[in-house]
Formats: C-alpha cells, structure tokens, sequence
C-alpha cells in the first residue's frame, strides 16, 4: 500500500527525522534480505528505543499500515521483505549490550546487537552464546530470535530458543510487553518469550532480549575426513552420533560444495565426493585426544578415503572457512548461472541423513538442475543450494518442482522444511503442508496478537500465491 505524507510526519515526530526515510535508494535497499524475493517499502524507520517502537506500532495500527521488523537482513527466505508495502522497521540502531550478569548467568542485549559482537563481550567473563549462525559477523540477536537460528553448534549447545529466558516485545497496538525472567528455571504459566522465537516478526517487534549464558569451552580441535561416496559421510555421521559422541559441531560438503569452494579459494579442501569436518571441544587436552581418536576409529569403519585430525587453529579456521564460503562460492561454479534458497534448510532425523542426500541428488538429476548438499549434518539440518539460470523461467519451474519435492522427502523422512533459517515466503507453501493441522491454531493466536493484521503480513501461514511473485531477478513476467 502506499502511504501519504501525513503518517511520514507523524513517523518524523515520533522517531526523528534523521531516524526516517523515503529515499528511492534506501526504500529499495531495505525491500532486500538474503533470499529470492524484493520489494520496496514506502518509507523505512530506524527507531533507538523501545518506546519509539511503540509509537511506530500506534502510528501503523491508527492507519492501518503494515510493518516489517527487520535486522540485518540476512534471511534467506524472505520474511524481511516488505511484500505489502508500508513500513520497514530497521533495529540496526538498537545494538548496545545492556547488562551482563554472569553471577546469575544471563546477558541483556537490544535486538540489533550484532552476534559477533556479544561473544566478544561475553568471551571476557570466558562464556558465550553458542548457536553460531552462518551470517556471525552481521546478523542481529532480535532477528536470531524471530527466526529461532542456530548454526554449526546446535548439536551439542541448542538453538537460540534454548537460550531465551526473556523479551521485550511491541505489540501491533503499540504496547510495550515484558515476558519471561532473568531466573535459569521458569514454570509460570504460558512461555510467551518462547512463543516470539521462531514468530518472524508476525507477533510482535522485539526490543530486548535475556539470554541465558554458558561457559566457553577451554580446548577444541577438528578432524577432516573425506569419501569416496556422500552416503558413507552420512553414515559416519549417525555412528559418531551413535556411539554415542556428541561433536561441537560436525559438517557435511558433498562433491559440489567442494568444488564450488575450491575453485573460489584455492583449493582449500581435498578433491572428494564428500567430506565432513567434525569439531570437538573440552576442558582438558585427554578428553579432546580422547574424542578425536573415536571420530577417527569410526571414520576408517565408515569407508573414510582421508582423515586429517588438527589441532592447529589456523588449519582449522582455514576448513571452517571453506564450509561457510560454500553459499558465496556456488554461483562462480557455472558460469551464467546463480545460487538461489529455494529448499534449502530441511531438518532429517539424523539417522536418516543418508538416505536424505541420496534421495536430494537424485532429486536434482531427475529435474535437471545442479543442487548443492551440505549442513549441519549431525543435528540433521541440511542445506541443498541450487543453481538457476535465473532470467530462465523454465530454469525456475523446474528448480520449484525440485525444491518442493526435496521438501515432500524430508517430511516423507520423519523431518521438517525448516531447521533453522524460518518460513517466510520461499517455504511456505510446503511449511502449510507440513503443519496441516495446526494452521487453524496458528493463524488463531496470529489473529489474538495482530487482529489488524498490520505485522508483518503475508509470510509463513498467511502466504497465498505463487512462489515467483516479487522475485529480485529478471525473470520474464515475474519481476
């Protein structure tokens, strides 16, 4: 919807003028995340308080106009972008660290804190806040929440919803709430500071968050290990969780993944179908040497081709790297070709992650495109990046086709469409389908929340429509 200069002055006086644009430049910057989709707000506004929020939030519901809460913009799935139009509700300038408690283990942070940043605080007190999401260095904490992200580390340390004690959140109407606790244990009534993780900004804008702290582990190392088939780095994976080992972190590349990042950094890995680098952390070197020794033992047992242990952190940073490079380093693999998130962030039982990759790859060939299989593997979170020609849109009907029925496999498999990057738009269509019988629920406490239906509307449960609407490229009769 477009909006009159009217509710831009009302935002101005509530917010600042210097805290509220229409700039065509910045209306299109911020119509971006990460993912597939675009599309322009009609003004974006940068509050420093909560309670600028909350002005914001009587402004939008006294108009009606619909509000996007946005971080850092790093969403792969769209539920950044402000597909109705009307307001961006940017938290950048919200980013201090408040409080840090580590006698009572939690941290107080504003939304737009930046993840890197708080681990660097909290790494004084030798704690940290584990999820490690693949986007450290720019995403925000309010958005980790809204997504319920995680990373690397969800294995052994949990998402970010296991650390939510509490929240300050702005409702559609302007109220300002304060939910959960600074106590490590809760039993009162209704979890609504767990309910806005994993909310995508549907319920509410939030404001602050209480974190609960962990201690940083003392000493880690890392062990490469490649195959001659992606099945068997599966199967290696289920036997060390099996056996039972749970790894800091423990991840999967499969040939393409590999080759996309070998060919933007220089070889960085060994030439393999498939290899996966599995972490493991402690207090003392015995019972790192210890854990090691089992991920290589199990390893040889699984038809492993190579496998490297290290304690060298250069080398070890330098494989870690190479993982994270796999999403920018895609779309330099074929020329003309680009990296889209269409199925990309499914959650499998971890036994079945075999059969997962499997059943992926054949999925890609049998719709002629090229899929990248790689992830999280030992919490079952996998990730399959595809390649698009994307002015093609033949390329994206059959890229669709495969996405969806990725989705219908890992569902198929006991699993989820999402592990930890959200719905948005880009997967809700197969979320709906996947949570059949709690969509009258969930558009239930939507509508308690937002009877207005002003936050963030559109996306998860109330995406309708087609998946090519609002795409940011070029597509013949979708742009």
């Amino acid at each position: 919807m477009a909006i009159d200069q009217k509710i831009v002055d009302e935002l101005i006086a509530a917010v600042g003028k210097e805290n509220c644009s229409t700039a065509p430049a910045v209306l299109y910057t911020y119509g971006f995340d990460a993912s597939i989709y675009h599309h322009d707000a009609d003004v974006v506004v940068t509050p420093v308080t909560t309670e600028q929020v909350s002005e914001i939030m009587k402004i939008a519901t006294k108009y009606r106009v619909p509000v996007t809460p946005r971080g850092s913009g790093t969403g792969l799935c769209g539920a950044a972008v402000p597909i109705e139009g009307g307001i961006v509700c940017a938290m950048q300038k919200m980013n201090k660290i408040l409080n840090v408690s580590v006698k009572d283990l939690w941290v107080d942070v504003q939304a737009g804190c930046i993840y890197n940043n708080l681990n660097e605080e909290l790494a004084k007190y030798g704690f940290f806040f584990p999820p490690s999401p693949g986007s450290a260095e720019a995403c925000q904490i309010g958005g980790m929440v809204a997504a319920n992200a995680s990373g690397m580390r969800a294995v052994k340390y949990g998402a970010t919803r296991d650390f939510v004690l509490g929240l300050t959140f702005v409702r559609a109407d302007g109220e300002i709430v304060r939910c959960g606790t600074r106590t490590i244990k809760d039993a009162s009534g209704y979890q609504l500071a767990r309910l806005l993780c994993g909310s995508e900004g549907t319920l509410g804008i939030i404001t602050e968050v209480t974190l609960k702290l962990t201690t940083k582990p003392k000493k880690s190392a890392s062990c490469l290990v490649s195959f001659d088939d992606v099945v068997d780095a599966g199967r290696c994976i289920s036997a060390i969780i099996a056996k039972p080992l749970i790894p800091a972190s423990c991840e999967l590349m499969d040939s393409v993944s590999i080759e996309a990042v070998n060919k933007v950094l220089g070889n960085p890995l060994p030439a393999a179908n498939a290899l996966i680098i599995v972490e493991v952390d402690g207090e003392t070197d015995e019972v790192i040497q210890r854990d090691l020794k089992i991920v290589e033992e199990i390893a040889k047992t699984q038809n492993a081709k190579t496998v490297t242990p290290s304690f060298d952190k250069k080398v070890i940073d330098s494989w870690t790297s190479a993982r994270k490079a796999v999403l920018s380093s895609l779309s330099a693999l074929k020329p003309g070709y680009s990296c889209v998130s269409l199925a990309d962030d499914m959650g499998v039982p971890v036994s079945c992650v075999p059969e997962a990759v499997s059943r992926f790859q054949a999925i890609a060939r049998e719709n002629g495109v090229t899929v990248a299989v790689y992830g999280h593997a030992s919490d079952g979170n996998l990730h399959s990046k595809m390649l698009l020609k994307v002015e093609d849109e033949d390329e994206w009907r059959r890229g669709l086709k495969a996405a969806s029925e990725i989705f219908e496999a890992s569902i198929d498999l006991g699993g989820t469409v999402t592990g930890e990057h959200g719905v948005g738009l880009s997967k809700a269509k197969d979320f709906q389908k996947e949570r059949a019988s709690e969509m009258a629920s969930i558009l239930a406490i939507k509508n308690a929340f937002d009877p207005l239906n002003i936050l963030n509307p559109g996306k998860a449960a109330q995406w309708r429509g087609d998946q090519m609407s609002g795409l940011r490229y070029p597509c013949p009769g979708h742009m």
